[in-house]
C-alpha cells in the first residue's frame, strides 16, 4: 500500500483482485498515466457495453474531468486485467454564502464475467467511507442518479437522510431541494444528462435523461437489476418512464451512522482487516498527523510556531 499527496491507495481485501483508489488524478498524474488510466476504464466499459461507447465524464478524454474525480479500479492479480471500476465525481457548489461539496456516486461497471467475485461492497461504499475519513468525519452530501432499482435500494439503505427513499418517511428538506436544483442546473454533465432533460422537483425525477452522452446506459425496466425488496422495484415501475428514459435523483449524507451500517451489513468479515488498513492510510494526512503535529510544540506546523523558552 502506498500514499501520495492526493489519496492513491492499493487495497487487497478481495481474494484474487487488487483495488486501487485514486483521488483527483487530473491534479497530479502525468499525461501518460492519465491516458493509461482512461484506457483501463474504456476496457472495462467495452466488456460491459459491447454495442457502444460512453462519451461523458471520464470517457470524454478531458483531463479537466479527472481533476474532480475519484477512481476505484479493480484488477485481476493473475494477469493485471482491469475488470471493474467506480468513477465518483466531486461537485463543488455554493448555497447562499455557504460552500457545499457533494460526492456524486457516479458510474459503476463490472465485467459480466467477473460479477461473482463479490465486489459490490468495494465499488459502492469503500471509497465513500475513505473520503469521509479524510474529511475528518464531517458529514458529506452524496448524490445518485439512476433508473436501477437495485442501486436505489442500496443508496436508500446505506446512507443517511436519503430522499427519495421509498421505504422511509424522510421528508424532503429545503437543503435537499436547493442542492438538487444546483446539480441539475450546473452539474448535469457529470452524469451525462443533456440540456433538454427536465427535473420534476416534486418527485425528484429527471425526465428524458439519456441524451447527454450516457445514451448507452438506458435500460428497460425488465433488464434493470432488481432489488431483493420489492418496494424499490415497485417504486421505479410507478415513478419512471423507461421508454422515455427517466432517472431518480437521490440525495443523502455520509455520517457516522452510515459508516456503522456499511461496516455491519456490507463488508465481509474476512475483508475487515484490509479495510481497516486502508482506512488508516486514508486518515493519516487529515486526522492522525494533524493531532501529532498539534501536540509537538517543538516544531513549526503551518501557522503555529515552535514554543520558545
Amino acid at each position: 500500500m502506498m500514499l501520495r499527496r492526493q489519496m492513491d491507495i492499493y487495497v487487497n481485501a478481495v481474494k484474487g483482485v487488487e483495488t486501487r483508489i485514486v483521488e483527483r488524478p487530473g491534479l497530479w498524474m502525468s499525461g501518460d498515466e492519465l491516458i493509461a488510466l482512461s484506457a483501463d476504464l474504456v476496457e472495462v466499459a467495452a466488456h460491459t457495453l459491447p454495442r457502444g461507447g460512453l462519451t461523458y465524464g471520464v470517457f470524454s478524454g478531458d483531463p479537466e474531468r479527472l481533476k474532480n474525480t475519484v477512481i476505484t479500479l479493480v484488477r485481476r492479480k493473475e494477469d493485471g486485467r482491469p475488470i471493474a471500476f467506480n468513477a465518483l465525481a466531486i461537485m463543488d457548489m455554493e448555497l447562499g454564502d455557504q460552500p457545499v461539496q457533494v460526492l456524486h456516486l457516479g458510474l459503476v461497471m463490472v465485467d459480466p464475467n467477473e460479477q461473482s467475485r463479490g465486489l459490490s461492497w468495494v465499488l459502492y461504499g469503500l471509497t465513500c467511507i475513505l473520503l469521509f475519513l479524510r474529511n475528518q468525519l464531517r458529514p458529506m452530501w452524496i448524490s445518485n442518479v439512476t433508473q436501477v432499482p437495485a442501486i436505489i435500494g442500496m443508496v436508500s439503505e446505506t446512507f443517511s437522510q436519503v430522499y427519495p427513499a421509498p421505504q422511509k418517511a424522510q421528508n424532503r428538506s429545503l437543503r435537499h431541494l436547493l442542492i438538487a436544483r444546483e446539480i441539475v442546473s450546473n452539474h448535469r454533465h457529470v452524469f451525462g444528462v443533456g440540456a433538454d432533460a427536465e427535473f420534476d422537483e416534486d418527485r425528484f425525477v429527471i425526465t428524458n435523461a439519456y441524451t447527454g452522452g450516457s445514451d448507452d446506459l438506458k435500460k428497460t425496466f425488465e433488464v434493470a437489476p432488481k432489488h431483493r425488496n420489492e418496494i424499490y422495484n415497485d417504486f421505479c415501475r410507478e415513478q419512471l418512464d423507461y421508454g422515455r428514459g427517466d432517472d431518480v435523483l437521490q440525495l443523502g449524507r455520509i455520517d457516522l451512522q452510515a459508516m456503522r451500517k456499511y461496516l455491519q451489513s456490507s463488508v465481509p468479515t474476512a475483508s475487515l482487516g484490509g479495510l481497516f488498513i486502508a482506512a488508516g492510510f486514508a486518515s493519516l494526512q487529515r486526522i492522525i498527523l494533524p493531532i501529532v503535529h498539534w501536540f509537538d510544540s517543538s516544531k513549526q506546523w503551518n501557522i503555529l510556531r515552535p514554543r520558545t523558552k
